[in-house]
């Protein structure tokens, strides 16, 4: 059996780059080799190398959880009343916490909202993600890694399809309660009652977002629109927000007169002159307006002399004789 088992142990030891089985390979063989496979093959490589071998397991972890952008997740939707310790103990449940706060306005010190978290380990974000809404102090809570943002595939696009808006709650009604009653239509991803930052009192609505368009169609379709002995009121959250705004008035419009130039009259023709309506410039007939130089004047409408007849004196040389009417006023006659 050893004269068996020597010659085989010889093989796993040779090295080369023939059809043999090759127990060492140097670490650009093996990149050769690996360079071809696709990504789902390679991960399937080290999830079996990981389940068999500890080494590769404690390396794999230490590669993916090196980075915190893989481990760090935000978190929104929170009571003005939670503070980093209730932050904490909530996600405390899915593993080692590196660190972790309730972000709070600089001047007030009240919370602002929203938080973030940083686990120790990859796995221990990941199994959070697994279960993103919490509900913490009477609010559901959503949480998504930080590098998302809200501007990512977290936040998908039939969104608007999903969240409900409702109206003329009552005083008395509580997060959890407006969370088990629209429950029964299907899974929530997130909802609360809006309260007033300030005095922490109900401003008599909420919002309520489910984690398919099909429950969010069946609250908005029940008929049973009553919650704590009052009717209220249930739409989409986004033709709530996107309701009709009323459109101030034109002002008043007082007319003004405008110094716009006569047209040119149309030669051969003859034109009934009116007087021009207030706030509106001369009108005539369809044809242009242009400024008194005629600069730009068409073909059609040739610049004709001028001729001033101030300062003239009587019976100057090339200019008719004047005679007097009889009104008194001098008139100019042609010389016979």
């Amino acid at each position: 059996m050893a004269a068996m088992e020597d010659p085989k142990k010889r093989k796993l030891e040779r090295t080369g780059t023939g059809d043999g089985v090759l127990a060492r390979q140097s670490d650009e063989q093996l990149r050769l080799l690996l360079d071809p496979l696709r990504k789902d093959q390679l991960v399937d490589l080290l999830v079996k190398l990981g389940t068999q071998i500890p080494e590769v397991a404690e390396e794999i972890r230490g590669v993916a959880s090196a980075d915190p952008v893989h481990r760090k997740l935000f978190v929104r939707g929170l009571s003005w009343e939670t503070t980093s310790e209730t932050l904490f103990s909530a996600f405390s449940t899915h593993g080692d916490i590196e660190e972790g706060a309730v972000i709070t306005d600089k001047a007030t010190g009240k919370s602002r909202g929203y938080g973030f978290i940083t686990y120790r380990h990859m796995e221990s974000a990941q199994r959070a993600l697994q279960e993103p809404s919490k509900l913490i102090d009477g609010r559901l809570a959503v949480c998504n890694l930080a590098c998302e943002g809200l501007s990512s595939g977290s936040v998908s696009t039939d969104l608007a399809l999903r969240k409900i808006y409702i109206g003329g709650l009552s005083p008395e009604i509580s997060s959890e309660t407006l969370l088990k009653f629209f429950g029964r239509h299907g899974e929530i991803e997130e909802g609360s009652v809006a309260y007033d930052k300030e005095t922490t009192k109900s401003k008599g609505f909420g919002f309520v977002t489910y984690k398919t368009v099909e429950a969010a169609k069946k609250a908005l379709d029940d008929p049973n629109k009553s919650l704590g002995g009052r009717n209220i009121t249930v739409k989409l959250a986004d033709s709530h927000k996107s309701k009709v705004i009323q459109t101030q008035a034109p002002m008043s419009m007082a007319p003004l007169a405008l110094p716009y130039q006569h047209g040119f009259a149309q030669q051969g023709k003859s034109h009934a002159v009116s007087p021009d309506p207030v706030g509106y410039a001369s009108y005539t007939h369809g044809l242009p307006s242009y400024p008194t130089a005629y600069g730009n004047a068409p073909s059609g409408f040739a610049n004709q002399p001028q001729t001033s007849y101030m300062g003239l004196k009587k019976d100057q040389p090339g200019l008719p004789s004047t005679t007097t009417g009889v009104t008194g006023y001098s008139f100019y006659a042609a010389k016979p």
